[in-house]
This record gives structure tokens, sequence and C-alpha cells, in this order.
């Protein structure tokens, strides 16, 4: 992949949510790219900003949301400058998003056809005929059975794997060239979410999407990722291939995630945990976000935010830790 060229650029993308408790600082100066046909994994706890960055990537942010700087560009276009009006041609079919509980996603009032050819009618411009067999084609390529008798059905006549795979279909009628999908598989069972997995690699082979595949799942991850970025309270902390990721992380919250996974060789009692909680966005620490739950924090660790350090290979890692391409800082 490190050829292949980048369809999607967010730069320094800032976004504050107003609340009654104050400022929340939801994501805070991120950057990171998307290349052509792979598929990017955005990891992180629940809260530190994976879903809310990319509801911006399709313009679908709550209203009280502020971008207070950045960009995201798509076709050199920055998609924050697209007026509404216009940008709905992109959304919904080059820019695709499966979202995490499919039941709440479709509307319960119309069948799945009749939402298949609502987008259909829009972005192709097709008859209620051919949409239809679109559809159909489409949901039977997913591995939905009955295929022209769940087109007529509403989403409460279907299981949960079952609507998630027509979620999946639905996304694909345009054949986007981004798709993302926040927790696709969270509300499944664990049969249900390794055939939907394995579909949407099919679909990448097929159609060639880049995909963001958003997840706290570490499992799904090192099975569906190219690369890997790890999100903490708003703040990218660590990028790098899903190889490098996986088998040598650095970024001390990154150690821990990993650490954190259910092993069968575990002979103790007490599973490793990352200590503490994530801190209230209303309240960061001053210097690293992590630094009050880091076993490794040095004094500039609370005073100073870390900046982002190439330690070879494209692997970046915030953390005051590692300076010059990865030597360890003295303890002051």
């Amino acid at each position: 992949m490190k050829n292949s060229k980048n369809i999607l650029e967010i730069n320094n993308l800032k976004i504050y949510f107003k609340t009654f408790e104050g400022i929340s600082k939801a994501v805070d100066n991120i950057s990171f790219v998307l290349k052509e046909k792979e598929t990017l994994g955005l990891v992180g706890e629940s809260g530190c900003g994976k879903t809310v960055t990319n509801l911006a990537i399709m313009k679908l942010l709550n209203p009280k949301a502020t971008i207070l700087s950045g960009e995201i560009l798509y076709q050199d276009k920055n998609i924050l400058e697209i007026e509404e009006e216009d940008f709905k041609k992109v959304r919904g079919k080059e820019i695709g998003m499966i979202f995490q509980e499919p039941m709440s996603s479709f509307d319960p009032l119309y069948t799945i056809g009749e939402q298949m050819y609502e987008v259909c009618k829009t972005h192709l411009k097709l008859s209620k005929t051919e949409s239809r067999d679109k559809g159909i084609d489409m949901m039977r390529r997913v591995g939905i059975p009955e295929p022209e008798k769940r087109y007529e059905q509403y989403p409460h006549e279907m299981s949960g794997g079952m609507l998630q795979r027509a979620m999946i279909a639905l996304n694909l009628l345009t054949n986007p060239r981004i798709l993302i999908a926040d927790e696709p598989t969270t509300a499944l069972d664990v049969t249900v979410q390794a055939q939907v997995l394995n579909l949407m690699k099919s679909i990448q082979e097929e159609f060639g999407n880049s995909i963001i595949f958003i997840t706290h799942d570490l499992g799904v991850i090192s099975e569906m990722a190219d690369r890997v970025h790890v999100m903490y309270a708003g703040k990218l902390v660590e990028k790098g291939t899903t190889e490098e990721i996986f088998k040598e992380p650095k970024h001390p919250y990154t150690k821990g995630l990993m650490e954190s996974k259910i092993r069968r060789e575990y002979k103790s009692k007490t599973l490793p945990y990352i200590p503490g909680t994530v801190p209230s966005p209303q309240h960061f620490p001053d210097g690293c976000r992590f630094n009050p739950r880091c076993s490794f924090v040095r004094n500039i660790c609370k005073e100073e935010e870390p900046h982002e350090i190439n330690i070879g290979n494209d692997h970046l890692v915030s953390c005051w830790l590692y300076v010059n391409g990865g030597n360890k800082l003295e303890d002051n």
C-alpha cells in the first residue's frame, strides 16, 4: 500500500462541542490519510473521537459541534467547505457509511426495497424495476437468502445479522470509493460477525473500495486492517502498519491495549488492564493526555503535549519517551 495514492486526507482537524459542563474537545488536531483500496483501522476506547471524526467526513455532525480548524480533502476538495446540497451528491454515492446499529439506521416505516429504491433513484437515476433488480442482486451477493422475499420486508422482520448485511448491500448499490464501517459487528454474535467480516473482505477484493474500519475490538482489526491508527482522548497517539502496531507497539497506551487482550496462556486470576479511566473531554490534563494512567510518565509529560515522531517506516508515535528516531528520554 506504500505506493498507493491517497484518496482522503485529514489535516489538523479540531472538533469541539459546547456542553453544560464546558467545552468538550472531542477531536483535537488530528491528521491522517486513507489510501486507495486499503483498510484503515481506527481503534480506541469509547468516547475517544473515532465516530465523531467519521461523522465529520460524512458531514453528519451534531449541530452542537463546532469545527474549529482543519480540512478533509476528497478529490482535492475540502469537504468541510462544500455546500450541503452539493455534498448530497457525494454522500451515499461516493462515500458510504455502515452504522453501528442497523435497526436504528433503517426507517421502520418503509421496506428494505423502498429504501434501496430511494438510493438508486437519487444517485443512479434508475427506475423502480431497475432498482429492484439491482437491489435483489446486491442482497444475493452479500449472502442474504431469499433476497426477493427480504426485499419486500420491513426492518423489524429481519434479524440483526441480516439487517447488517442489508445495510452493506444498501451502501454497495452505488459502488462507493470510500466505505466507513462504524463498529459494524458490535451487536452481532460471533458466528455472524465472522460472516460479515469475510463478506467485507470479499467486497473490497471485488469492488476495490477503501475502508475506514472503526472498532475497539483488536481481534477484528488484526484480521481486517492494512494500517492501524490508535486514538486516545481526542488525539491520534500512534500510527503504523497492522504488523508493526501488534508486534512492536510503542506508545504506552497502545502497549496497554495489546497487553489487555485475552489470551489462552493467562495463568493469573487477574487479567492485565490499563489503570485509571479516560479523562473527561471537558477536563483533559496538561501535557500528554495519557500521563495520569502511564507507568512511564516523566515530568515533561505533565507539562508539554508530545509531538508526532517518525520512528521508521512511517511508524509514528506521539510520546515523550521517543526522540531522535526512537531513542528514549532519560528520566528527569
